[in-house]
């Protein structure tokens, strides 16, 4: 019976946590400016602040926050809050903020040049207030709506002549590029850094989107990168100066042995980008399996490893193809989420839009890694919010409820949860009352990572333990439930990270063979069977079996 009680205990000390993290996060905006402690982003008492965002276009050619032909700002804000973001990285153009001629033009001037009647006709109807308002008016009006939703901002100068970015000779990609004037572009920082000073959910500034090109060099990056954080810091101290790395923000891997000297400490944050199509070679040449553990080792070692020099990394762009049913886009997805969960990044998907005013010469163009759907009304994919709906709470950090520390009895170790990415969900403990009322004979299955039974123990023995408890996971033969035993010494009770992507979690059972935990799609009920996708066979489908083992 004492056994059972810590047990208990530990279920309501976890779900107790879970909600205490989920509160602090909802109550963020209007407090105090945002910090950094060492790898962690933290508010005025230290405690951390998951940055959680989604990207919202407003620098293509109309100039204009995408979506308002379509929808009411205060919808648009409302439904990003219901999809379980606290924060908008909201991109901007320099030229809107340092050519007045283009700053003076109103919403109804800038959609008439292009001809864009009917987005016009759409602004009228769904956001009236707006349409003759100048369009830097137009961009605080979105910003100061979103601080109204209690949503954190993060203002991203994205390209300087306003357009679809990015491509290699398109003109904004580095400094001294055609379009890319340094004392231009430290005049927009200082213009956008001013004016929103006042606002308390301009939480951060990112000073370029996606550095690229022929002119790209390490020097330059140091030179114009370290002024424009003293620009945009002297400006506006509250907000965080972001900072992108080289070749499209896939590596800051020059960073290893070459400092950023700044005036100003508790206020640098990392960004990077990472997409499949970054990695299209890899992916075509290697198995899922293999392709997924040399891209975590890429990341690691081009943007990853700043985590360990003491830096938030803030993963600003990552997406997939949502319209479309890949199985190479499924096993990215799987497999960066993993890896943003296993590090509790810092991270903002691409992106809300489901549709662009003008793209590329084309209006009224679809947005196929958009979140919402074509006319901005509903999600596109509800699948994928549910798997990413996990890394939007953090696991750890400082001034958090949490698990280390607790010494109630046995509750001294660190609980880790059983992360499966292809649903967004963890591996919870079916209830005594459960198995005897549904009359199944699975005790393990899939649910919300905030359930209380979703907290696990893994142990120096290489056994995965009811947090709390005794009672440990036994593998099975193939094709049959997990089990629970409270005999955790024999060999299928071992448990191992294995394959290229450490995200296959095998034992050995009774014939000698070696089995993984895996997922049976049909009941979501957790089973062993015999480990897949460990060959460089480049059309198995691993996801069904892969886990992350997450620690909180």
């Amino acid at each position: 019976m004492a056994k059972l009680s810590l047990f208990s205990l530990a279920n309501l000390l976890f779900a107790l946590i879970i909600f205490q993290c989920v509160i602090s996060q909802s109550k963020l905006v209007m407090g105090s400016p945002l910090y950094t402690d060492s790898r962690w982003i933290v508010d005025g008492e230290g405690r951390r602040v998951k940055l959680a965002c989604v990207n919202w276009p407003s620098h293509i050619d109309a100039v204009l926050a995408e979506g308002l032909s379509k929808q009411p700002l205060d919808a648009i804000s409302k439904r990003i809050v219901s999809m379980g973001f606290n924060c908008v990285r909201f991109t901007w153009p320099t030229f809107l903020f340092t050519s007045d001629s283009l700053g003076a033009l109103t919403v109804r001037q800038s959609f008439q040049n292009l001809n864009l009647s009917q987005a016009l006709a759409g602004i009228e109807y769904n956001n009236p207030f707006i349409i003759d308002l100048p369009l830097r008016k137009a961009f605080e009006a979105v910003v100061y709506n979103l601080g109204a939703n209690h949503l954190m901002a993060i203002l991203d100068n994205h390209i300087s002549k306003p357009g679809w970015c990015c491509s290699l000779d398109d003109g904004n990609g580095f400094f001294g590029d055609e379009y890319f004037n340094v004392d231009v572009w430290l005049k927009g920082l200082n213009r956008v850094a001013s004016m929103f000073k006042g606002f308390p959910n301009v939480v951060g500034m990112s000073l370029r989107n996606e550095l690229r090109g022929s002119r790209q060099n390490v020097d330059d990056w140091f030179r114009y990168m370290q002024q424009g954080a003293e620009t945009v810091h002297a400006a506006n101290p509250n907000v965080l100066v972001i900072l992108s790395g080289l070749s499209y923000d896939l590596d800051l891997s020059f960073l290893g042995n070459r400092s950023v000297d700044l005036s100003f400490t508790n206020k640098l944050v990392f960004e990077a980008h990472r997409y499949k199509f970054s990695d299209t070679p890899t992916w075509a040449n290697h198995s899922a399996d293999e392709a997924c553990g040399i891209i975590q080792d890429d990341m690691t070692s081009k943007s990853g490893f700043l985590l360990d020099k003491g830096f938030p990394l803030f993963v600003s762009e990552f997406g997939i193809d949502e319209s479309a049913n890949n199985a190479t886009d499924e096993s990215f997805m799987n497999c960066f989420l993993s890896y943003a969960a296993e590090h509790d990044l810092d991270w903002a998907i691409w992106a809300l839009p489901g549709s662009y005013y003008i793209r590329q010469g084309k209006t009224n163009t679809e947005e196929t890694y958009g979140l919402l759907n074509f006319d901005w009304s509903d999600v596109q994919n509800p699948r994928l919010l549910q798997r990413i709906s996990t890394i939007q709470s953090p696991f750890k950090g400082p001034g958090l409820p949490g698990l280390r520390g607790i010494t109630t009895g046995q509750l001294t170790n660190t609980g880790q949860l059983i992360f499966h990415p292809s649903t967004g969900l963890c591996v919870i403990r079916r209830s005594v009352f459960e198995l005897i009322r549904r009359s199944v004979i699975a005790p393990l299955t899939l649910g919300p990572c905030t359930h209380p039974k979703a907290l696990w123990s893994y142990t120096p023995e290489k056994t995965i333990s009811l947090y709390g408890a005794d009672f440990c996971i036994q593998a099975d033969r193939p094709g049959k439930p997990g089990k629970l035993s409270n005999i955790c010494f024999n060999p299928d009770t071992k448990w191992e990270a294995i394959s290229d992507s450490k995200l296959h979690l095998s034992s050995t059972v009774g014939d000698g063979k070696t089995v993984c935990l895996d997922v049976d799609f049909n009941t979501n009920n957790v089973v062993t069977n015999r480990c897949k996708c460990l060959s460089d066979d480049t059309t198995c489908d691993p996801s069904s079996q892969w886990f992350k083992l997450i620690k909180i």
